[in-house]
C-alpha cells in the first residue's frame, strides 16, 4: 500500500520530469478533498482558501505554513488578507503539479486540525 501524503516527505524536484497527468492528479485528490485544482496561465495548481476570525490569526497560520515549507523545502504562494489566507502550490521547475504539491497540501490541512 502506498504511503499517505501526510506521512510522505517532499523529494527534490530537479526539473525535466513531466507534471502529473490528469489520472495521477485524480488518484491523489481524495487525500486533499478540500483543495481545488486550478488551471490558469498555462499552469495547473492546487489552491485552498482558509478563513480566520481576524488578521492576527491569519498571519499566525501563514507563518506556520512558511515554517512547514522550509522544513519540507517546498514553498507555496501565500496570499494573506484580513481573516483569510489563500495557499497555492505548484512546482515551478516543471510548470505544473508534482506529488510534492499534494504532500504539502495534506500537511497544510494537518496544521488546521486541533
Amino acid at each position: 500500500m502506498e504511503q499517505s501524503l501526510r506521512q510522505s516527505a517532499c523529494v527534490s524536484c530537479r526539473g525535466g520530469e513531466p507534471p502529473l497527468s490528469e489520472d495521477e492528479i485524480q488518484a491523489l485528490r481524495p487525500q486533499v478533498p478540500t483543495w481545488n485544482v486550478m488551471r490558469g496561465d498555462g499552469v495547473t495548481r492546487l489552491e485552498r482558501a482558509f478563513s480566520f476570525p481576524d488578521f492576527k490569526s491569519a498571519m499566525a497560520f501563514a507563518v506556520k505554513v512558511g515554517e512547514l515549507a522550509d522544513r519540507e523545502d517546498h514553498h507555496p504562494d501565500l496570499y494573506v488578507a484580513w481573516g483569510r489566507v489563500r495557499v497555492e502550490f505548484w512546482t515551478h521547475k516543471i510548470g505544473g503539479l508534482h506529488r510534492n504539491d499534494f504532500i504539502m497540501a495534506a500537511k497544510v490541512d494537518e496544521l488546521m486540525e486541533p
